[in-house]
């Protein structure tokens, strides 16, 4: 029976304490990390002045963005300085009602100047009148009816003012609930309603096939009945569709191709100049160390300069237009795939070339036979993902005035009130830069074997 020594508690005493150490590094430095990494965190919430920020944000801006994106809105508005009364869809060039067909919930009784009544039912309770200068508000939430009047250079009120009246006696605004607002300064009245939806998404407001529903153009598309003697109903559905003012499908469509088309372009170009000059920046392939360090150092220039700094460069230098943004991706891009083929390049393997070469094959063809097949999968993996994230710095570049569809996108965000026309192009460069990164994975697979069984 053996029996434990002094020497032998001390020993697993010892390895004890050193087992202990060990899992006591490992388990401090996590937690050391972690510690510094809440403590840059709290460094840069301070730094930025995040609590002033948050403290700052109109929240109640963002939902009436968000509103304005998926809703659209008719206005009444009365100009008291010019005696002039509209009817109309917010945004729309052309979408004016006549005063003959106006929308059933607005009534005009009278003129429709500053002498006439309009009655406006608002829905859910809510019913307002213009009379005169005058607007006064009915409904939930207002025991006596709220009226404002406009009078000389401030404006009056009487009647019950609940939360979401705002008061100013130089403008009085009013927001009952989501989906009705009303604003009256001392120059006009403003009633806004929203309805759910794009309006004249499919058709502008002055087309003939206005306001009809899916199965009666469906059924015009197919009548001999022509709306137009100078085409089929068919190509007039087409053609007001493609042509609709408000929403311009054509001029959008064709600015998105512009875009996919400057992306394809500056990355065939970036791949095609980057991968000879791959060749000359590879350590097994050029022997000449100062030739090397010039590509390198050129991959490094065009690459650490930003995309969008080189688009600013070349429309000074070719002024607007999409060849200022081919030749910003093509650079940058040559600089990045450039790189990434050299290295690929350098990793190859060698024994493949070396038994080409004890043939006595030329240099190209070493090049043709042994290398190519070894770098086309990095060369068309890169090639079609710089191709897809080329789609989106491509609407980028746009917005500053290559064109395309992201000089679409500014002009909608210009006006501030085209908000669902902004919705709709970003759903659509989605769409693309979805279909693109589907096609580049579909064909990274086939042309490089990936995933065969």
């Amino acid at each position: 029976m053996s029996t434990v020594t002094a020497d032998d508690t001390a020993r697993l005493n010892a390895t004890y304490g050193e087992v202990l150490d060990v899992h006591r590094r490992q388990f401090l430095w996590p937690v050391g990390l972690l510690v510094l990494v809440l403590a840059y965190l709290t460094y840069a919430c301070f730094a930025f002045d995040i609590p002033e920020l948050i403290a700052k944000s109109r929240l109640d801006r963002g939902v009436l963005l968000g509103l304005d994106s998926v809703a659209y809105k008719v206005h009444v508005e009365k100009n008291l300085r010019r005696d002039l009364f509209e009817v109309a869809v917010e945004g729309e060039r052309t979408a004016t009602y006549d005063e003959a067909a106006l929308p059933d919930w607005v009534t005009v009784t009278g003129p429709s100047g500053n002498d006439g009544r309009v009655d406006i039912d608002m829905g859910d309770g809510y019913r307002f009148v213009i009379e005169g200068k005058s607007l006064t508000m009915t409904g939930p939430g207002l025991e006596r009816p709220f009226t404002v009047t406009a009078g000389g250079k401030t404006l009056t009120w009487e009647g019950d003012t609940p939360s979401w009246i705002d008061l100013n006696p130089k403008k009085v605004e009013a927001r009952p609930t989501l989906l009705k607002r009303v604003q009256v300064t001392t120059g006009r009245i403003l009633v806004f309603r929203y309805f759910w939806g794009w309006e004249d998404f499919w058709f502008d407001f002055r087309s003939p096939l206005h306001g009809k529903s899916l199965g009666q153009v469906w059924s015009l598309a197919w009548s001999d009945d022509r709306l137009d003697p100078s085409m089929s109903n068919a190509a007039l559905i087409v053609s007001e569709f493609w042509g609709n003012e408000g929403w311009q499908h054509g001029d959008v469509f064709k600015a998105l191709l512009e875009t996919v088309i400057m992306a394809f372009l500056g990355t065939v170009v970036a791949a095609f100049v980057g991968l000879p000059l791959a060749f000359l920046a590879a350590a097994n392939f050029n022997p000449d160390p100062a030739t090397r360090f010039v590509i390198r150092r050129f991959f490094d220039f065009v690459r650490g300069v930003d995309m969008l700094i080189w688009s600013l460069i070349f429309i000074r230098a070719f002024g607007l237009g999409p060849l200022t943004g081919v030749l910003a991706i093509a650079l940058t891009d040559t600089g990045t795939l450039g790189k990434l083929f050299s290295e690929a390049i350098e990793n190859i393997d060698n024994k493949q070339v070396e038994g080409m070469q004890s043939t006595g094959a030329s240099a190209m063809t070493r090049y043709r036979f042994g290398v190519i097949p070894q770098i086309l999968p990095v060369f068309i993996s890169q090639s079609l993902y710089y191709l897809e994230s080329n789609t989106r710095s491509a609407t980028v570049i746009g917005a500053l005035g290559a064109g395309g569809i992201g000089l679409k996108l500014v002009e909608t965000l210009r006006t501030g009130k085209d908000w669902e026309n902004t919705l709709y192009i970003i759903t659509l460069t989605l769409i693309v830069v979805i279909a693109m990164d589907v096609t580049s994975g579909w064909l990274r697979r086939k042309l490089t074997g990936a995933g065969r069984d």
